[in-house]
C-alpha cells in the first residue's frame, strides 16, 4: 500500500510538471515618438554597420545645440559622460515594461538621473561628444537590453537609408499663449524655422491674432519691441519673431514651453 501510494504521488507530480503555465504577456510598447520638438523635420539614417545596427542618426542643417526631447513618458534613469569614447555625452530614459531609450553625443544634459519626463521634456542639446566625427543625434528604443527596430507612432522607421521625419512630439502639450502681430504695416513673413535664414511660408498681418505653442532661440531680429533673438512656434513648421509680437511680456513667457 505504501508502494501504490508512492507511486500514484509520483505520477500526479509529474502530470502537474508537464501543465503549460502561459507566459506573462509582453507589455505594450510606449507611444515613441520622433526625439525632437514639435513640427522639425530631421534627416533619419539608418544603416546595416551602425552599433548596434537598428540605432538611428539624426542631423540637420546647423544643428548644434539644437534640444532634443524625450521620445516618451518615463523616468531618467542614467546620464552619463564617458568623454572622447563612445555615445559621449548621453542620457536613457526607463520607459517600464523593459522598454529603454538612449540619446548619444549630447552637447549638454538638460535632466538629471530620477527625473521624470514626458512627450516634448527637453532633455539635452545635440553634440559631437564620444566617437562622434560630426554633430548628430545617435538614438535607440531598446527591449530588455536588446535594441529593436525603431517606431514612431507605432510605425516603423525606415530600414535600411535615409527618411525625413517631422515630429509631433509634444504638439498641444503645455499652455499656449496669444499674441499679437504689430508692424510698420508691412507684412510679417513666417518663417519654417526660428530665424531669418529659414525659407518663408506665408506673412500675417499687422493685428493678426495669434497663438504661441513654444518658444525657442534663433536669429536676433530688431523689430516693434526691440532687439531679440527669440522666435515663436505658432503652428507646425511657423515661426515668428517675437521682436513683432506683442505678448504682454518681455522675453520669454511664463508657462510657456520651450521649443
Amino acid at each position: 500500500m505504501p508502494r501504490r501510494l508512492l507511486t500514484l504521488t509520483a505520477a500526479a507530480l509529474m502530470a502537474a510538471a508537464a501543465v503549460i503555465i502561459p507566459a506573462a504577456p509582453a507589455a505594450a510598447a510606449p507611444t515613441f515618438k520622433v526625439p525632437f520638438p514639435c513640427g522639425q523635420t530631421w534627416s533619419g539614417q539608418t544603416r546595416t554597420n551602425h552599433s548596434p545596427p537598428n540605432s538611428i542618426d539624426f542631423n540637420r542643417t546647423n544643428d548644434v545645440d539644437d534640444p532634443v526631447v524625450a521620445s516618451a513618458p518615463g523616468t531618467v534613469d542614467r546620464v552619463t559622460n564617458l568623454g572622447n569614447t563612445s555615445y559621449g555625452k548621453y542620457v536613457r530614459i526607463n520607459h517600464g515594461g523593459g522598454y529603454h531609450t538612449y540619446y548619444a553625443h549630447l552637447n549638454a544634459f538638460r535632466v538629471s538621473v530620477g527625473q521624470t519626463v514626458r512627450h516634448g521634456t527637453v532633455i539635452g542639446t545635440v553634440g559631437s561628444t564620444g566617437g562622434s566625427t560630426g554633430p548628430h543625434l545617435h538614438y535607440e528604443q531598446r527591449l530588455n537590453g536588446a535594441d529593436i527596430r525603431i517606431r514612431f507612432n507605432g510605425t516603423l522607421a525606415l530600414y535600411w537609408g535615409t527618411r525625413n521625419y517631422t515630429s509631433d512630439n509634444g504638439c498641444g502639450s503645455g499652455s499656449t499663449a496669444p499674441g499679437t502681430v504689430r508692424t510698420a504695416g508691412t507684412p510679417l513673413t513666417v518663417r519654417s524655422g526660428p530665424g531669418t535664414g529659414y525659407a518663408s511660408v506665408g506673412t500675417l498681418a499687422t493685428g493678426t491674432n495669434v497663438t504661441i505653442h513654444c518658444q525657442t532661440t534663433g536669429t536676433s531680429v530688431t523689430g516693434t519691441y526691440g532687439t531679440s533673438n527669440i522666435w515663436n512656434r505658432i503652428g507646425s513648421g511657423r515661426f515668428i519673431a517675437d521682436a513683432y509680437t506683442y505678448t504682454g511680456h518681455s522675453g520669454f513667457i511664463p508657462g510657456v514651453p520651450r521649443c
